[in-house]
């Protein structure tokens, strides 16, 4: 074989050999796998939820979802906000919510001005019920069977849970069982 021939021989397996690389990188390059946005960031933390139960004077009543660290005024708009009737000064609504937990948003009666709690305790007006959110410790005192002890414990219990949802949760309180409870239930509201 001439030299020509041979030299030629060689440029064309060169040139076969480029342009197979050529393709292999190619079809290679087209299986690799491109992350969208979506998938690149599951290493982000999801966003944490609590569920609450709202009853009461709001236009839906019942659980809802909301995202952790909201507060019971989120709530009470994911529930359709409040009627009407609501006594809304009578609840926290900066109140940070819990995982859980139930709100009774009071409402205001129909006549005069008593309020009437979501679970039918009158308040104001004559004012012979003590409000367990809002009393001091001198008026907590002068219910029966709670002593200055136990006023500073509901006080303590108000301010590390938030206020009270319902009458029932001062039984919560270390000190006041049935028994206690059933001599006050008649003389304290929310």
């Amino acid at each position: 074989m001439p030299m020509f021939k041979k030299s030629l021989l060689i440029l064309l397996v060169l040139a076969i050999a480029a342009l197979g690389g050529t393709m292999y990188g190619f079809s290679q390059q087209s299986k690799t796998e491109v992350l969208d946005p979506a998938a690149a960031s599951s290493t982000e933390a999801v966003q944490a939820t609590v569920t609450v139960y709202i009853t009461g004077a709001v236009n839906k009543p019942g659980v809802v979802t909301a995202a952790e660290g909201s507060r019971i005024a989120d709530c009470v708009n994911l529930a359709g906000g409040l009627l009407p009737t609501a006594a809304s000064d009578r609840l926290n609504m900066a109140q940070v919510v819990k995982d859980g937990q139930k709100i009774s948003v009071p409402e205001k009666a129909q006549n005069g001005n008593t309020e009437k709690s979501a679970d039918g305790n009158k308040a104001g007006g004559n004012g012979n019920l003590i409000n367990i959110n809002t009393a001091d410790a001198q008026t907590l005192d002068s219910l029966p069977g709670v002593g200055p002890s136990t006023a500073k414990k509901i006080i303590e219990y108000r301010e590390s849970e938030g206020n009270f949802q319902d009458i029932s949760d001062l039984k919560k309180i270390k000190g006041i069982g049935e028994a206690k409870f059933a001599k006050l239930k008649d003389k304290i509201c929310i």
